[in-house]
This record gives structure tokens, sequence and C-alpha cells, in this order.
């Protein structure tokens, strides 16, 4: 017996109900779009994560022969309409589940927190294990989430995923 297409049910009054794309939708695609043409255009690729488990994204590099490169650079990706900007305009503010912290620490490859202002179709970057290490942040001390700072001078394009490539390499002891 073939199967039967539904209808959706009609609430009196009120007509079909639909799912909606929603701006955050667009922004967080817009986001993931960013990063992974910023790492297609330095010649590299990307694996994206379609259910989220804090991370989002991996980037996989070569070297100048086009050889696969030992180790990956894990990558979440936040979106927003409006940075949040503190300390003397130099930092964007963003807050992180701890959870996701703890997470992120214990990987032995960078692992990279991307910041996309919608508005200006720009994205900026933090290595969150410097981050955290260099600040001397007791990610057990932590409640539910955690505001991070990312300098606004960290703007994640093509030359940066180099250097974020270059970090992955001084980390897993890649020969360049």
């Amino acid at each position: 017996m073939p199967l039967r297409h539904c209808r959706p049910a009609r609430v009196e009054g009120i007509g079909v109900v639909r799912k909606r794309r929603t701006r955050s939708h667009v922004i967080a695609d817009l986001a993931v779009n960013h990063v992974e043409r910023q790492a297609l255009l330095a010649g590299y690729s990307v694996e994206r994560f379609w259910r989220d488990y804090g991370t989002d994204l991996n980037i996989y590099t070569y070297n100048d022969l086009g050889e696969f490169e030992s180790g990956v650079i894990l990558v979440q990706v936040k979106a927003t309409d409006s940075l949040y900007i503190v300390e003397d305009d130099r930092h964007l503010a963003v807050r992180v589940e701890s959870v996701h912290l703890r997470q992120w620490l214990s990987e032995f490859v960078p692992f990279i927190l991307v910041l996309y202002d919608a508005a200006s179709d720009t994205a900026y970057w933090l290595w969150i294990q410097e981050y955290l290490r260099s600040r001397g942040i007791d990610i057990s001390l932590l409640g539910r989430t955690h505001t991070v700072r990312v300098q606004r001078d960290n703007r994640f394009d093509v030359g940066a995923v180099h250097g974020i490539a270059e970090l992955k390499n001084r980390m897993v002891g890649n020969d360049r």
C-alpha cells in the first residue's frame, strides 16, 4: 500500500502552522559559510558537523606540495547581529557554556572559537586553550556559562587561517 501524504492539521482560526526560518538560523549559516570560505581560500578542506556537540567544523590542512598534514583545526562558530564591545573598544565579549570550555581545553589540537558579526560580514577568532591557560582560568570553578573576550584585531581571514595552521603544525610536530 503506498504511503499517503498527510496534510498538517489546521488550527481553528489560525490556518496551517509551519516551522519558520528565523534570523538566528540565517546568520548561523552565514557564519559557518564565512569560516568555510576562508579555509577554502587558504587551500584547505573543511568538514561541517550537522549535530552540534560543541564543534561546528574541522579544518584539514595541506603543505605546499598539497600533501595532507597531521592534525586538525577544531572550530566552534558563534553568530550575532550586534557585537558586544568591551575594554576600550579592543575586545568583543561572547558567552560560552562552561561544559564546552572544559571539552575544548582537553583537545590536543587548536580549538578556535570564531565570532561572526553578520552586520559587517566579519569574523574574529580566539585560540581557546591559550586564552584559558594564559588567564589562569580554573574551569572547574566556572558557573554554567563564562564570558570570553576576543580581540578585535584577530580577524578571521585567509591570513589568520594560515597562522592557525602553523600553530597546529607546531602543536602536532609537522614539518613544513
